[in-house]
């Protein structure tokens, strides 16, 4: 099968007048799909024979399209979604079985060695500096539920479940759940949710803070576009600068946010969209004198 990066059908958004979606062309997609809309990209996951569950290939393709991402000033904001009835199941089992197979003196330098491929992932998605919301068409457990965290904004549907189930195979969540979770739910309710391993349904999830909006099936994905679009409207500059703070506002005190958001406000001061933002503006009150 031809690797590609396309935008399904479904994910059409007739309500902006877009035309044929504009796709990335610098490298071919086996397992992830990219797509390209108004400003908007799309990164679906699609090993649905698999539920989506991240291998090691898989995860290599993502981080090249979340880079692309990154660095492509056309790219607004970011939408992630799974192809199937999955969003990510979690770590890929035969992933598992290489490193019980594995020499006994070798299985701690592999452990390590995936886990800095996954946390290179984790943080490119956690620190993009645009706007990302995960719509989550389905179950997201382990990995996948992590995945679902790193992004700024959850999406459900009455289909959405989401699991901690680490436990269950004797692990910890190595994706991020320490770190995401408590920052969501508190720090009882994560604990809870992560010792037990148990299923969150949709309605629990965004009861809880789990997910942010819920919508029905049909209408996720072309709803977390259109949503993506409106976070993408302010200020780039002012926008990135805000996410990197925020990310580490629970780490600061206060006299150190206030400190990093006098740098920032400095570089806002020389951008291009302040600049027009207030010329703009005096001319428009010019004119009401």
């Amino acid at each position: 099968m031809l690797g590609r990066a396309r935008l399904d059908e479904e994910a059409t958004r007739p309500d902006i007048g877009i035309r044929k979606a504009r796709t990335e062309p610098a490298m071919s997609y086996q397992l992830i799909e990219f797509s390209l809309e108004a400003g908007v990209a799309t990164i679906a996951f699609n090993r649905p024979e698999r539920r989506n569950a991240m291998s090691d290939e898989m995860r290599a393709e993502f981080a090249a399209a979340l880079e692309t991402v990154a660095r492509d000033k056309a790219i607004k904001a970011l939408v992630l979604t799974g192809r199937g009835h999955a969003f990510c199941a979690g770590g890929d089992i035969s992933g598992m079985k290489r490193r019980l197979e594995a020499p006994q003196g070798e299985v701690a330098f592999n452990g390590w060695s995936r886990q800095q491929g996954v946390h290179h992932v984790q943080s490119l998605l956690l620190g993009l500096p645009k706007p990302t919301i995960a719509a989550v068409n389905g179950a997201a457990a382990g990995l996948g539920a992590d995945t679902a965290l790193a992004c700024d904004f959850v999406m459900a549907t009455e289909r959405s479940k989401f699991t901690w189930s680490y436990i269950k195979r004797g692990l910890i969540p190595d994706g991020g759940g320490l770190y995401f979770l408590p920052r969501r739910v508190g720090l009882a309710r994560a604990k809870e949710l992560i010792f037990s391993g148990r299923i969150v349904e949709a309605d629990e999830a965004l009861a809880l803070g789990i997910v942010d909006r819920k919508v029905a099936a049909a209408e996720l994905l072309p709803a977390a576009q259109a949503w993506a679009a409106e976070l993408a409207q302010g200020s780039p500059t002012a926008l990135a600068l805000s996410k990197k703070i925020l990310n580490e506002t629970f780490e600061h005190s206060a006299h150190d946010i206030f400190n990093l958001g006098s740098q920032a406000q400095a570089i806002c001061y020389t951008s291009a969209e302040h600049r027009d933002a207030v010329t703009a503006f005096l001319a428009q009150s010019s004119a009401k004198e």
